[in-house]
């Protein structure tokens, strides 16, 4: 357990295994501890290092708003704390937006990257159904209701309920302050990054739930043909929390891009 100051905010972050660096980034109001799944295979053969990003988990809450850019920047100063001068890394939802922003603005500290479930901002990105930004705007009455309501927009239809449950129950301990969340959400809205991926040049997969009805999955299309030499691979049967939806499948694929790079 370690934690780094950057920008008016102290970072959490932690490590796990050893082998080559791989940085985890999480989503919109996500702490790092829902890469339980993944994380303890990933830790057999790579040292992992998650982060919480500013507002949630064990980090702090400064005012918002928080620019993707900024996000970024906790990134950088986690690998700085850990004495890491390159690192695969893999991002999903809005942790895949900070990934763009990090291979962006840090391209010598990249060796791959991982885009999961996310898009590109900007003008060209395809937008979800009007119910999502209802959704994702709407204030619940409760935490409870705000778990429960994401639930039709996050998973496959054909997810088995003692799944989400096992998320949920892990997720409960760690729901941001509706102040974090809405920082960055604010974050994601006023970033863009489409018109400059064709300067990444770092190995890329792309990886996308078919049935994601938070981001489509029309978004990492987008994505992958901008950036040189991407790999796209979309995943059947999978929503926009594909590492619980189809847990085996796109972990196996992860790993074997990495093995490759």
């Amino acid at each position: 357990m370690s934690f780094t100051h950057n920008q008016a905010a102290q970072i959490y972050w932690d490590e796990l295994g050893s082998g080559e660096p791989l940085l985890l980034i999480m989503g919109l109001g996500y702490p790092s501890v829902m890469w339980y799944r993944s994380r303890p295979t990933f830790a057999q053969e790579f040292r992992t290092i998650a982060f919480d990003n500013r507002g949630v988990g064990r980090s702090d809450v400064p005012t918002g708003p928080y620019p993707i850019a900024l996000m970024a920047s906790d990134a950088k100063a986690v690998l700085d704390a850990a004495g890491v001068e390159v690192a695969h890394v893999y991002g999903v939802s809005m942790g895949g937006m900070i990934v763009q922003e990090f291979a962006l603005q840090y391209p010598e500290r990249v060796r791959s990257l991982i885009l999961g479930c996310t898009a590109s901002g900007g003008p060209n990105a395809v937008r979800a159904d009007p119910d999502v930004m209802e959704f994702l705007t709407k204030r619940q009455p409760s935490q409870e209701a705000a778990l429960e309501a994401a639930v039709p927009f996050i998973y496959d239809a054909n997810t088995p309920r003692a799944l989400i449950d096992q998320d949920i129950d892990v997720r409960r301990e760690w729901l941001p302050k509706p102040e974090a969340y809405f920082a960055q959400l604010q974050g994601i809205l006023a970033w863009e990054a489409f018109s400059r991926l064709d300067q990444i040049n770092a190995p890329t997969l792309v990886l996308h739930g078919e049935t994601d009805r938070l981001v489509p999955c029309g978004n990492s299309r987008l994505i992958a043909d901008r950036i040189k030499g991407a790999e796209l691979k979309l995943i059947p049967k999978a929503g926009h929390i594909y590492t619980s939806d189809q847990a085996e499948l796109s972990l196996n694929t992860v790993l074997q891009f990495l093995r490759s790079h």
